[in-house]
């Protein structure tokens, strides 16, 4: 086999041979290559792809659930709001039952408490009146007993 030198020093030795050995390298290199291709390569790529795209899933996924607990949360204070708002006016309605009704007995209380106290007005001034007129005859009878015995003889 001739050998040619590509490069060649001042001393004559040739830096790079290109002989059979070159190419059983190269075919050596291509055999490996695509063993190594198809056994570690690829595998390791695809399974690089599917983790990508795992993860990206699973983002897309947590995207959207975190879209979606927004949602319900928002529905969630939106209910909750309307639920305040009625029991606010629940509320509201029921203290003003409780106004109109406490004002009801109040008036109540109010017109029974004047009723007995004009009743007993009206029975002490019939008593009293029913006591001086009994008591309004004899009474110039007991001042003559009494203007008597102070001044200690007989008044006219």
């Amino acid at each position: 086999m001739d050998q040619t030198p590509i490069v060649s020093l001042a001393g004559g030795h040739p830096l790079i041979d290109l002989d059979l050995t070159v190419v059983v390298q190269f075919a050596l290199f291509l055999v490996l290559f695509f063993v190594a291709n198809r056994l570690l390569f690829q595998p390791y790529l695809q399974l690089r792809e599917r983790r990508k795209a795992g993860i990206e899933g699973a983002r897309e996924e947590a995207e959207r659930m975190t879209a979606e607990a927004d949602a319900k949360l928002a529905e969630y204070d939106r209910r909750l709001a309307g639920a305040r708002d009625r029991a606010n006016e629940e509320g509201r309605k029921i203290r003003l039952e409780a106004a109109r009704h406490e004002r009801e007995v109040t008036d109540q209380a109010r017109a029974a408490t004047q009723k007995a106290i004009d009743e007993a007005h009206a029975e002490m001034r019939r008593e009293t009146d029913a006591a001086r007129a009994q008591l309004m005859p004899q009474a110039d009878a007991l001042a003559r007993a009494i203007s008597a015995k102070l001044l200690g003889r007989e008044v006219a």
